[in-house]
């Protein structure tokens, strides 16, 4: 478990309890190079995702409508991997983490929410974690869509076909 101030985060494999709510969903999206795409937003990095909207079929939905908004790519064949349960003042939360495959790159333009446009840095499943910054979590998770990745879909995680690089 990590703490950071007054929040507990705890990586959990499994499907979120019917009880615990999901308030926002991300995802470990790979190319056919093996790279996963991190977002550079500037001041720090993430991965593309965000709040699921009643009108998403399901969260698989809500990471690829993201991944449109905010890095203008097309995300398919995704899946969930696990969530992370966040406890702030003693309520428990879920933010989702999925796995899936990009199939296109858009020209990059303004998200629509917040009008911020990112940078779409194709990295390394090793070396994302320490750009996201989120611990021991974030390596479980990167492991885990790495796995997934490799069995399903044959991409070249452990050594990506291309370097790390911006598609600008």
């Amino acid at each position: 478990m990590t703490r950071t101030a007054d929040v507990d985060f705890l990586w959990c494999p499994e499907p979120v309890p019917d009880e615990v709510p999901v308030v926002q969903v991300y995802g470990w999206l790979v190319d056919d190079a093996g790279r996963v795409l991190v977002q550079d937003t500037g001041n720090r990095f993430n991965l593309p995702g965000g709040s699921p909207e009643p009108f998403d079929a399901d969260l698989g939905a809500t990471v690829a409508r993201e991944a449109m908004e905010e890095s203008q790519v097309t995300a398919t064949d995704v899946g969930y991997l696990g969530y992370e349960r966040v406890l702030r003042a003693g309520r428990p939360q879920a933010l989702v983490r999925t796995v899936g495959r990009i199939s296109e790159f858009h020209p990059r333009q303004p998200d629509p929410d917040g009008d911020r446009l990112f940078r779409r840095l194709m990295t390394s499943f090793a070396e994302a974690p320490g750009l996201l910054r989120w611990g021991p979590s974030g390596v479980a998770q990167a492991q885990a869509a790495a796995r997934i990745a490799q069995r399903c879909w044959g991409v070249p995680v452990e050594s990506p076909a291309l370097p790390a690089s911006y598609v600008d």
